[in-house]
């Protein structure tokens, strides 16, 4: 586990290598997910989990019984508890391999944008109205094209 300065991602990989970025790609994302947004919490914590391990979240945290690819904590602190920590992205490599392979899109690229957009959900973006649906997606295509990474929604 590597950390830079500005922010700290640490990654659990609980699936093993084959397809899974480097830390280091897991860094730059969430770094470049929160420059400009976020002043505070520096610090994500990415767990990979297979199908039955994110399918067990997803069931226990969102009361459905499927692994989906991405889940995100936030984590709330304390009152008058310092801290660095902004929460927590639960990512399925299964499903993320799965559904890049679909889209016909690099596998990198999706891992890409699944970070992003979890890193937006950990600042308190989402997606539940149209409205914030298209501000989200906006904000995911500037920090992808900023990789370098294609409009994922294209």
């Amino acid at each position: 586990m590597k950390t830079r300065p500005g922010s700290r991602v640490f990654v659990q990989n609980r699936v093993g290598r084959k397809g899974v970025p480097l830390t280091s790609s897991f860094e730059r994302w969430v770094q470049a997910s929160l420059r400009g947004r976020h002043q505070g919490r520096r610090q994500v914590n990415i767990a990979l989990f297979d199908e039955s391990e994110a399918r067990d979240l997803n069931h226990r945290f969102r009361a459905r019984n499927y692994a989906t690819n991405i889940l995100s904590f936030a984590y709330t602190p304390l009152p008058r508890e310092r801290t660095e920590l902004l929460g927590d992205l639960a990512i399925c490599a299964p499903v993320v391999a799965r559904e890049a392979a679909e889209q016909g899109k690099p596998l990198h690229h999706h891992y890409a944008h699944l970070t992003v957009h979890g890193v937006l959900h950990l600042l308190g973006f989402d997606h539940e109205s149209a409205a914030d649906a298209a501000q989200m997606e906006d904000m995911e295509r500037r920090i992808l094209a900023g990789l370098n990474i294609p409009d994922p929604y294209a």
